[in-house]
């Protein structure tokens, strides 16, 4: 078996926060494809993402796509030059995906059987409540309680206003190009309000997870997470300052109480082996369609298990993102919850063959082989977005 093509489906989609998904289609010269994604947070990314995969593909046509590890290596070795993160890693990550689906495929076996088995039945999940429904307490209380309602015993939400936005919704370090890193003492009251009044309607037994979304200096981090910790108990806060700065990471976590999360923005085991080794993050979140893909969030999970730090999954994206982290987190024995953008995934129903079982909380996961979905052909043609 060859590889034929590397296709890129960049498609318009309201079930995206972003208005858009980009999934990738790897094809073999035995009928077989397998499918991987890649979605990013701006329309910029997606389309950079898409010109790079079409000279990928054209690198890997006519190789065999059970060597996994090969040509893992084999595309990232090729851009050694612009380092480990960002746009080449994604791109790697997508086709790693799509290779593994190829793989169970031809095996008759779900990716998970092939990472050396299940060590649990379903994969818990954590869920974040429809901010856009916060339009009064009244609405934020109905809000939360449909999530414990469905089982979920772990909800996440980023309390703190985006200040400076343009017309369009954009934070303002996308309109001008820089962070800010600060909060004004009003909207860091209201993010103490807000928190406090979801942690009394979800009670005591429920997980309270804060994204803090990267965006913030040091001490104004310090300060946020020290007002949350007052207003209520908080089990994580997550990515209290830019990644680029392991420093200011630990300058945060010597100051405050609550667990840090940190690894949606991390990328490969390289960048994960400094925040292990400096004891810098009580959970690591790698995403499977970023980090490098399902071979290395094996292997980043390997290390924290090393170090008995749990693993939750970043997944702000699709259906392929949820899938492809699970089926690595049911084999992965320090596994706390997988993260999914709603409590009600039937957002997807019309991306894939049939619709995701999230009931009571938790993942199923059929035994279906590869990935165990497939994507709605017809759906994607007829809403893909055309590049020049």
């Amino acid at each position: 078996m060859k590889i034929t093509s590397v296709r890129p489906w960049l498609i318009k989609s309201d079930a995206s926060y972003w208005g858009e998904y980009l999934f990738v289609e790897v094809t073999t010269d035995e009928g077989l494809s397998g499918w991987g994604e890649i979605t990013t947070t701006t329309r910029l990314a997606n389309r950079a993402l898409c010109t790079i995969l079409r000279q990928i593909g054209a690198a890997v046509t006519g190789e065999d796509p059970a060597r996994i590890e090969y040509l893992w290596h084999k595309i990232f070795r090729s851009f050694t030059y612009m380092g480990s993160r960002g746009a080449a890693v994604e791109c790697v990550s997508a086709i790693d995906i799509a290779l593994w689906d190829i793989r169970g495929k031809v095996l008759g076996k779900p990716i998970y059987e092939l990472l050396g088995g299940p060590v649990r039945d379903e994969i818990a999940l954590y869920t974040h409540p429809n901010q856009a429904k916060f339009t009064s307490k009244e609405a934020v209380v109905r809000e939360i309680r449909d999530i414990v309602e469905s089982g979920h015993t772990a909800l996440k939400f980023d309390p703190f206003p985006y200040q400076g936005h343009t017309a369009d919704g954009q934070p303002r370090e996308q309109r001008d190009g820089y962070l800010d890193g600060s909060m004004s003492r009003k909207d860091e009251r209201e993010a103490a309000e807000l928190t406090a009044l979801i942690r009394e309607t979800a009670g005591p037994d429920v997980d309270i997870l804060i994204d803090a979304h990267g965006r913030f200096d040091v001490p104004t981090a310090i300060r946020l997470c020290r007002s949350l910790e007052e207003a209520g108990q908080i089990d994580w806060f997550e990515e209290p300052c830019p990644p680029e700065s392991l420093s200011a990471l630990r300058q945060v976590r010597e100051k405050v109480s609550a667990a840090i999360s940190w690894g949606e923005r991390g990328h490969t085991k390289w960048d994960f082996v400094p925040v292990l080794e400096n004891r810098l993050a009580d959970y690591i979140m790698p995403d499977v369609t970023w980090t490098g893909g399902i071979t290395e969030l094996k292997k980043i999970s390997a290390l924290c298990e090393a170090y008995y730090i749990p693993v939750s999954p970043h997944d702000a994206a699709g259906p392929i993102n949820v899938v492809a982290g699970a089926q690595v987190m049911m084999t992965v024995p320090n596994f706390y919850k997988l993260e999914t953008s709603e409590w009600n995934l039937g957002k997807y129903d019309h991306l894939i063959d049939r619709p995701l079982d999230v009931s009571n909380g938790s993942l199923k996961l059929t035994p279906k082989p590869g990935l165990g979905v497939e994507m709605n052909r017809d759906y994607l043609q007829s809403h893909e977005i055309e590049l020049d």
